[in-house]
């Protein structure tokens, strides 16, 4: 072969620039959908292991220190736990921590209680009110994942160092912006309850994987039982 027709065919062989860049735009969608992948599998396993862990272990914790004989103090403190939610339909037992902070409680798989002004709501022991809880719906252990399911009558038990608190569903608000606080007022309105009476309402995020809407679920207390005399039956049917 010539040198001429060598240097051809070595200028055929060298990659166009539409080829070079080509290549070099699959490289980046490749790697951007590979980070997108890890990503959401951060998102939708690792945040729920973390979680459940944290909580399983602040479960324990609280459970041992009641055995223990260790008292806490009536005040508690921002993402101090201080009581156990089971909710048995759906086998939720999630620790209740003081506040809703993301960082302090939510995302440690916790439940957490509206306890700080202006949404400062009633603890289970008072004579009335309301007992505000949140938790997260997706991701970060998710213990609120199905609480659209519940129907009236369904059981939540709030367990605390003493005392088993128990509570009926009675309504359901599916949809209502996270602005409409009113839900968590001592006798919320929609929520069906006319008087003043020790009630517990649940919120959390809807539609799933969004937070652009929020799904209430109100409950009424039944039943309050002192843990000396062992479980209620809501947790042993």
């Amino acid at each position: 072969m010539s040198r001429v027709e060598a240097r051809r065919q070595a200028r055929l062989r060298k990659p166009s620039p539409a080829t070079v860049a080509s290549r070099a735009i699959g490289e980046v969608f490749i790697t951007t959908g590979v980070l997108m992948l890890l990503f959401v599998t951060y998102q939708l396993w690792w945040t729920n292991v973390r979680a459940h862990a944290q909580a399983g272990s602040e479960t324990h914790q609280l459970q041992d220190d009641w055995a223990n004989g260790k008292r806490n103090p009536g005040v508690f403190e921002p993402g101090q736990g201080f009581a156990i939610l089971h909710i048995p339909k759906l086998d939720v037992v999630a620790p209740i921590a003081e506040g809703v902070s993301n960082k302090r409680v939510l995302d440690k798989g916790m439940v957490g209680h509206y306890g700080e002004a202006p949404l400062k709501t009633a603890m289970p022991d008072a004579r009335t009110g309301n007992f505000g809880l949140a938790a997260h719906r997706n991701t970060h252990g998710e213990p609120f994942r199905y609480i659209n399911r519940l129907k009236a009558g369904d059981a939540v038990v709030v367990e605390t160092q003493d005392t088993y608190f128990v509570y009926k569903v009675t309504s359901m608000l599916p949809v209502t912006p996270p602005s409409n606080t009113s839900v968590l007022n001592p006798v919320p309105p929609g929520s069906g309850f006319t008087r003043p009476g020790r009630y517990i309402t649940l919120t959390t995020c809807t539609p799933e994987f969004t937070s652009k809407y929020r799904l209430i679920v109100w409950g009424k207390m039944v039943q309050e039982r002192p843990r000396s005399k062992g479980k209620p039956d809501a947790l042993i049917e």
